[in-house]
């Protein structure tokens, strides 16, 4: 026994150090960030800062810039290496020159405004960057009823069909004098722009809401958690639904919350009355039904009888003919409806064995605190917690597997992109892959809850084999059923496009602080170039970036390179927050 346990020890300690060593090799920053109340402003202005060292820019006319290109600076970029300067300052609406005039009025002359026709001092008159000149009371009534309506991160001069934007600075000062409160919405509508209007920053849905924000750096699909602790889909905001696609799960809860399948259940089950048209349920032999409202029907047509009948024919009415249309309906509803319920069955089935099993980490550390209270030679239980952690993971996808299959081979999305022969293919190269998945889960969750605490040294030994091997093969499984789902079955649609989050092995990626370098700790601005002093090769591979940006974005599809994947790590280190708080 001692011989087979020294064998089983150092055949796992290998095991372990690759795992160790793939946690270190993944253990680099996290690509996605928590951005808090106190890091919103150092956030947004990260990104102005790199455009007014790029452009030599102002900090207002470059968020004008970025707010219209809704804060996404490699298309900026991009725009303005390709187009030039004036074509992507006039697209935007920031002056290029700054308005000189050339023959100002005095201060004690007085003028006529064009909006309201009076005649202002000088000193009551503002000029904008354009040019335009109108008293500040007809600029601050126009600021006021802009921001009111929701439009103060753009808002444009007053002239006609002029669309330069106003200057922030003007803006603010003439509205704080008699409109403290809206100076101050403005300010709140200049900062949150950076997330109202960034694809890639969005609110954490949590409820109540944390006030944290989670940037992503590279694939707007995928799952994330923020430091409140919430985890969810970072495209639609939902919660962590992966391998099903977002309109899949936008589509299965609503099937599951409204009505629909039990006004189908009413359609299989039940008939109208002809009278007072409630469904009527049958509950004999006899196909000659009354109603509580007294009117007697025959159930095989629906249509009102007399209440007499012998074997063969009920009084006042005859339905020998064969009415296609009705049956035809009839047996498509109650198809529809066992279809719906085998996948919901199965889905909830998988979510409440996951709630259920979220109880384990309790009954694990006893059981851990148990055997360390022994004399054995077994020290090291990170293998209860990789294995309870991939348990975890695959029951979650296994879940969530069911509502995915039910619209990938079902009628409501994808009918024009396959044949039938070509969707039984696909549904029974999936389905494998599911059931060997499953059959593995199960055999992993029934080892986690055996009372190993009480075995023998030797069996505990033989459990933590099984243990090991489980959580590497359920990895694996995981990993296989969603690259058949990306490349086989989403891969090959031709007229849509589905994305999922694709397969992490650690789990949901959780996000970090964010952390803001600021430019003088860089180097400053004057060490950094900018284009417009960039030689003409720096400026020509510029230019070969910026287009391979444009080309990038139409070719970004559902195939994307999984990050955060062990590759062919056996261990997940990576545990719930309960377990490590238990341990």
């Amino acid at each position: 026994m001692e011989d087979s346990v020294s064998d089983s020890e150092e055949s796992l300690d290998g095991i372990e150090n690759e795992d160790s060593d793939a946690q270190c090799a993944s253990s680099k920053a996290s690509s996605c960030k928590v951005i808090t109340k106190e890091s919103l402003l150092a956030a947004q202005r990260e990104d102005l800062q790199r455009v007014m060292d790029l452009i030599s820019l102002r900090e207002q006319h470059a968020r004008t810039l970025l707010i219209h290109h809704r804060w996404d600076v490699e298309k900026l970029i991009a725009v303005y290496v390709e187009k030039g300067k004036a074509f992507l300052f006039s697209e935007a609406g920031v002056t290029a020159d700054k308005f000189v005039d050339l023959d100002p009025l005095e201060p004690s002359l007085a003028m006529t405004c064009d909006i309201c026709t009076d005649d202002v001092p000088a000193q009551e008159v503002t000029t904008m960057e354009c040019g335009h000149c109108f008293c500040d009371n007809c600029w601050t009534e126009h600021f006021v009823v802009k921001i009111n309506d929701g439009q103060s991160k753009r808002i444009k001069c007053m002239a006609h069909k002029c669309n330069a934007i106003c200057d922030e600075a003007i803006v603010r000062k003439l509205v704080s004098i008699k409109h403290p409160d809206l100076a101050e919405k403005f300010e709140r509508f200049l900062l949150e722009s950076y997330i109202e209007d960034n694809k890639m920053v969005k609110w954490c849905p949590s409820t109540p809401h944390c006030g944290n924000a989670i940037r992503v750096e590279n694939d707007e699909f995928c799952e994330v958690e923020c430091s409140c602790g919430s985890q969810f889909c970072f495209s639609c905001l939902s919660e962590a639904h992966s391998p099903c696609s977002c309109l899949m799960w936008e589509l299965w809860t609503k099937k599951c919350r409204d009505e629909s399948e039990t006004v189908n259940w009413i359609s299989v089950h039940t008939k109208p009355c002809p009278k007072c048209h409630k469904p009527v349920e049958k509950n004999g032999g006899c196909n000659l039904v009354c109603c509580i409202c007294g009117q007697a029907f025959c159930w095989l047509c629906g249509g009102a009888t007399g209440r007499e009948h012998t074997w063969s024919h009920i009084a006042n009415h005859s339905c020998g003919r064969y009415k296609e249309d009705n049956e035809k309906n009839a047996e498509c509803a109650k198809r529809d409806l066992y279809r719906y319920m085998h996948y919901h069955n199965r889905y909830k089935a998988h979510t409440d064995s996951f709630k259920q099993e979220s109880r384990l980490s309790d009954t694990i550390n006893e059981k851990i605190s148990t055997l360390e209270a022994k004399d054995s030679k077994l020290r090291d239980f990170t293998w209860l917690a990789n294995g309870l952690h991939r348990l975890f993971r695959s029951r979650r996808s296994l879940s969530y597997s069911y509502p995915f299959a039910f619209y990938m081979f079902g009628d409501d999305l994808f009918t024009d992109e396959m044949t039938n022969e070509e969707r039984e293919i696909k549904k029974n190269l999936f389905e494998d892959q599911q059931q060997q998945l499953e059959s593995n889960v199960e055999k992993l969750s029934k080892l986690l809850e055996e009372p190993f605490d009480e075995y023998s040294e030797k069996r505990v030994m033989r459990i933590r084999m099984q243990i090991i091997n489980l959580s590497a093969i359920t990895d694996n499984l995981c990993q296989k059923m969603y690259e058949c789902i990306e490349n086989d079955l989403l891969g090959s649609l031709q007229f849509t496009t589905h994305n999922i989050a694709p397969y992490q092995s650690k789990g949901v990626e959780k996000a970090e602080e964010l952390t803001v370098v600021s430019s003088a700790q860089a180097g400053g601005y004057n060490n950094r170039k900018t284009v417009d002093h960039l030689d003409g090769d720096v400026l020509e591979a510029r230019r070969a970036t910026a287009s391979g940006i444009s080309n990038k974005r139409q070719k970004l599809s559902w195939k994307r390179a999984r990050k955060g994947s062990s590759g062919g790590s056996v261990f997940d280190l990576n545990l719930p927050a309960e377990f490590h708080r238990g341990n």
